[in-house]
């Protein structure tokens, strides 16, 4: 589903993503950690072109990313992204949040579009609020119809970058329960977290990113129980101690 091959990329002086070669096959759940500046997050920006590459390629279902233009927001369109701070629209109610994109680049029809969202915004639990404006919800909350917003583009593929990181502890476990139910139910996931519990049970592979490489790869239960490098084991030493 999603295919990075030969992937660098440069913020000035800093190679951030170096000699990146990736694929994730449908359904699947990769998870993304180490430590913070290691790559992370821009690994998951370039593969909706959210950050430019300066060599290599990336496809999504088969096709490569162009570098613009109207073929580039098509694709867009098929990878749903949740960040860390909810971007939601706030002067819209949340039911408006989640129908815009259907109505405005799928072309939907209001009826269909509002029906299709009262179904999300039920799916994730927050179908109560979908009057409200954002400012009226928790993080927790705000973040959930982040999630369903996404859906509502019938995405190829998720991308989360750090979804629960701005949120309250007692709001982080409701977001990864509906991560987790979007896993179950098949959706091909690529998340950057600093979440262990999550790679634990939701992830069939992880990767360990340091200094702009993937370091390693594995199960989460053969790199959690048996890392292969001493990067892995000192990042995990230090984390899973607290």
């Amino acid at each position: 589903m999603v295919a990075m091959r030969g992937v660098q990329k440069h913020f000035g002086s800093l190679h951030v993503l170096q000699d990146i070669e990736l694929e994730v096959g449908h359904g699947e759940v990769v998870v993304v950690i180490g430590p913070s500046g290691s790559g992370k997050s821009t690994l998951c920006r370039t593969i909706n072109r959210l950050e430019t590459i300066d060599e290599g390629t990336v496809e999504v279902d088969g096709r490569t990313l162009p570098d613009e233009g109207r073929a580039l927001a098509e694709l867009r369109a098929d990878v749903g992204m949740v960040f860390q701070s909810f971007n939601l629209f706030a002067h819209k109610t949340v039911l408006e949040n989640v129908t815009l994109g259907p109505i405005k680049v799928r072309g939907q029809k209001k009826a269909e579009a509002d029906a299709r969202a009262m179904e999300l915004l039920e799916r994730v639990g927050v179908q109560n609020q979908a009057q409200k404006l954002p400012a009226q919800l928790s993080g927790g909350q705000q973040q959930r119809v982040a999630i369903a917003r996404s859906l509502a583009m019938e995405p190829k593929v998720m991308l989360f970058d750090e979804p629960t990181s701005a949120l309250d502890p007692e709001m982080i476990k409701e977001v990864l329960d509906t991560m987790v139910d979007l896993a179950k139910g098949g959706m091909t996931m690529v998340v950057v977290t600093h979440e262990m519990g999550f790679a634990r049970t939701a992830a069939d592979r992880v990767l360990f990113m340091s200094d702009g490489r993937i370091v390693e790869e594995n199960t989460p239960e053969e790199f959690f129980t048996n890392p292969q490098t001493d990067r892995a084991k000192d990042f995990l030493g230090k984390i899973l101690k607290h």
